[in-house]
């Protein structure tokens, strides 16, 4: 099933089923106002969404509409939490050594994880705002799930049974404040604003068995400025999703609607590209000495997708410009 949220005057949005080749919409208000409202009714409103979504690929919807991805916002424009794990080993070594930082004793024991800001996000085609081309925009192309309630101390086993929806993520980060913030000993802030997502949100059967090991097993396709940038694998988590609810859910129960973030896709192969300018930056440094790549700067523009293996676009395309504010 694939879902997503149309503007409207509620703060929300409007839930809207598309179909699976992502060209047609039919509303869903009479089942649930918005994603948000369906999500914290999974149970109960699931066979229903399920029931028009196949209603709507066998063409027995008489008044479809075109799917004007303008039109759309974040499958969730505002959620309860997200919490974005940083589950691929080589971008955190590649960033925490662009930095100077050391590495965790714990990298490979433990999920690094943090929580951002949920109450505003930004839509697929929406502009990333610069106020300062020094604040070093950059994107960061993920993976993300989206989860019903979670109990506290929920096992990694169990967690993978309560990831409902998946979608693409681009957790917009400001590099050239990260590293004073993270010295201060306090956390992420102003270094992270708003993320966008992309159109559209899938159950798993959407994936197929690129959905296995609680990860999924598909390349992540980034191209800037017209150009390709990375074909990263996203099935090479070290910690799969399960794991990062588990630690996310160690001493807190998660409500319905929180999003979970994988991390920057990052492989050791770095013939296969990069999903953030960030690292190109750094493999620039060790492979010539020379940083030649700039962060973003006004005009510039980044496209974030997935496809199968039958060359289907799963949840879209992130296509976003940097804009002044």
């Amino acid at each position: 099933m694939k879902l997503a949220s149309i503007k409207s005057d509620h703060r929300d949005a409007d839930l809207i089923v598309v179909s699976s080749d992502n060209k047609k919409g039919v509303h869903a208000k009479h089942i649930a106002k918005s994603l948000r409202e369906a999500i914290e009714n999974w149970s109960t409103v699931k066979p229903a969404l399920e029931d028009l979504y196949r209603k709507l690929n066998q063409s027995q919807i008489s008044s479809p509409f075109p799917i004007q991805l303008e039109t759309l916002t974040a499958p969730l424009p505002r959620s309860f939490a997200w919490i974005d794990g940083s589950a691929y080993i080589q971008h955190i070594k590649l960033v925490r050594k662009a930095r100077g930082a050391p590495l965790p004793e714990t990298l490979e024991t433990i999920p690094l994880i943090y929580q951002g800001g949920s109450d505003i996000f930004l839509g697929p085609y929406d502009d990333i705002p610069q106020e300062d081309f020094s604040h070093g925009t950059d994107f960061e192309a993920e993976v993300g799930v989206i989860v019903d309630d979670v109990p506290m101390g929920v096992s990694p086993e169990k967690a993978l049974e309560h990831i409902i929806l998946f979608t693409l993520i681009n957790d917009i980060s400001l590099r050239g404040l990260i590293p004073e913030e993270l010295k201060r000993g306090f956390g992420f802030f102003q270094g992270k604003p708003s993320s966008s997502f992309a159109p559209f949100v899938v159950t798993k059967e959407e994936l197929g068995e690129a959905w296995k090991e609680g990860r999924i097993h598909l390349p992540m396709l980034v191209e800037f400025n017209g150009k390709p940038f990375g074909r990263a694998q996203a099935g090479e988590m070290h910690f799969h999703f399960g794991q990062i609810i588990a630690h996310a859910a160690k001493t807190r129960s998660l409500s319905a609607g929180t999003i979970i973030g994988s991390g920057t896709v990052s492989n050791q192969d770095s013939s296969l590209g990069c999903s953030c300018l960030a690292e190109k930056r750094m493999l620039e440094k060790i492979n010539t000495g020379k940083i030649t790549t700039n962060f973003m700067k006004i005009g510039d523009q980044v496209k974030i997708k997935m496809l199968n293996k039958a060359g289907q676009n799963i949840f879209g395309t992130i296509k976003q410009k940097v804009s002044s504010c």
